[in-house]
């Protein structure tokens, strides 16, 4: 478990990798999140072997494309496989490595039945077929800090990295008069007549005003992540009620993932005169019109962007790159949204794109910020402000053990309508110790069952769940639905 420093060229890391698997006379798959990765990857392998020495399997290849380089992996004409989660099945000839970037993202969970994982997939791969694994990643996930702590894996540490190495960071609440560097500051005044609100659904509420000024970037570029696309209205649009429009000295990028654009801001409010970039009602906002996705550029998602100063406003994972130096802030707006997602597993989720997120910045030595705007108590923000992946995974593990949850212990999801789940819970022969929650109603006429054994009696359990499957479809009974160690519960 290899947890990769802020900077670092990861890309190449991993195709050296592959690359010395491939002097050993085996064969290696890199599994990434999206295509973007892939791309980076494939770039970096190309480079370092030069083209043929491997092949890309991801959906935007088309079914011939696909065709083709699954049959070079067939024949051992290639062997070096990469691509996104559906790689993590490529027929590579006497496999040696398998490698994943960033093993917490949600794109490598299958959505359709069986479920698979891409990293149980490899892991079961490695494991029977006695290969090397590789899992990294800005941040950890609770699964991988699991293989760490039971010994499977080893964690791959470096020395203590100085300050100079990584971008500053800092937490400022929003309900405090707050001032921060000279990269940026949020205030409040109270005396605004606009209202523009940060955290009402009403965006031009009488009495409050959320002012965060231009960012003042001489010698790179600043993002700036909203955890939704709601608010880009108020970040890219000047429909400002009390409020006069200039002309901006920097322009707004907005990098989200299923749009982008280029639009300017420059807000000069009329009680406080003072000209202010400003971002309200986030997260709670109207999604953008269809004219305004028009005049944003419709359905595209930006790789990179130029050097010269300028904001790019961007959904969180749909960070560009910043070439060449990286950026030179980054302003994480209203943590709290992602934090109080409806999952178990929100905390670490928002952790994990903040630290792709920071990644990004450039090194604290060359002036290089990340400012988060939330709850400094909150342990995630904590664990982003001292750079400490390792030691948040470690405390989220104890809490998913203290709680009973995955990955700590097995647990499944049986989604049936009631008059079936009766009859199928008749049918089902639990293991020893295993605890039966429920069934709750989820609507749609259906309700669920929640089942969760150790993690020792795991296999037990999956064991009953296959037999109950088999039984009604033999039987030719009324389906249910069956999910193992699923993200969400209800």
């Amino acid at each position: 478990m290899w947890t990769a420093p802020a900077g670092a060229d990861w890309p190449a890391r991993l195709a050296a990798a592959a690359a010395a698997t491939r002097v050993a006379g085996r064969g290696s798959i890199v599994c990434l999140p999206d295509a973007r990765d892939v791309a980076r990857v494939d770039a970096a392998l190309t480079a370092l072997l030069g083209p043929g020495a491997h092949v890309v399997l991801t959906a935007d290849l088309g079914p011939a494309a696909r065709c083709r380089a699954f049959l070079a992996l067939l024949r051992g004409h290639a062997q070096i496989a990469v691509g996104t989660r559906a790689a993590a099945f490529a027929p590579v000839h006497d496999l040696g490595l398998v490698a994943m970037w960033d093993d917490g993202d949600d794109l490598f969970a299958e959505l359709h039945a069986p479920y698979p994982h891409a990293r149980e997939v490899l892991t079961s791969r490695a494991h029977l077929q006695q290969t090397a694994v590789l899992l990294c990643g800005h941040s950890r996930s609770v699964e991988s800090q699991l293989l760490v702590e039971s010994g499977w894996a080893v964690a791959l540490s470096r020395r203590r990295a100085s300050r100079l190495e990584r971008p500053h960071r800092r937490c400022t609440s929003p309900a405090k008069t707050t001032a921060s560097s000279n990269v940026i500051r949020l205030r409040r005044w109270p005396g605004c007549l606009g209202g523009c609100s940060r955290s009402s659904g009403r965006p031009w509420r009488r009495g409050r005003c959320w002012c965060t000024p231009p960012l003042r970037l001489p010698a790179g570029v600043g993002v700036c992540g909203v955890p939704a696309a709601g608010p880009l209205r108020a970040l890219l649009r000047a429909a400002g009620h009390r409020h006069r429009q200039r002309p901006a000295a920097v322009p707004v990028v907005h990098a989200g993932r299923d749009r982008l654009g280029v639009s300017t801001l420059w807000w000069r409010c009329s009680s406080c005169s003072g000209g202010w970039f400003v971002a309200y009602g986030a997260g709670v906002g109207p999604q953008l019109s269809p004219d305004d996705r028009a005049d944003l550029g419709g359905d595209r998602v930006l790789d990179t962007v130029d050097p010269q100063p300028a904001i790019v406003v961007a959904t969180p994972g749909a960070e560009p790159r910043a070439s060449p130096d990286g950026y030179a802030a980054a302003v994480l707006l209203d943590t709290w949204l992602t934090l109080t997602r409806p999952d178990f597993g929100a905390a670490e989720e928002a952790l994990r794109r903040w630290f792709n997120a920071a990644a990004l910045v450039r090194p604290g030595g060359d002036g290089g910020r990340v400012i988060a705007v939330g709850e400094p108590s909150a342990p995630a923000l904590q664990a982003l402000v001292r750079w400490d992946p390792a030691g948040f995974a470690t405390r989220e593990l104890a809490d998913r053990r203290s709680a009973h949850l995955p990955p700590a212990a097995r647990v499944a999801t049986i989604t049936a309508p009631a008059e079936v789940m009766t009859e199928a819970l008749g049918q089902l022969t639990l293991p020893p110790r295993a605890e039966v929650l429920g069934p709750v109603d989820i609507g749609r006429e259906a309700v669920r069952l929640v089942v969760r054994t150790p993690s020792d009696r795991g296999r037990a359990l999956t064991r009953a769940l296959q037999h109950l499957q088999a039984t009604r479809s033999s039987r030719k009974l009324p389906p249910v639905r069956v999910q193992v160690d699923p993200a969400e519960l209800v």
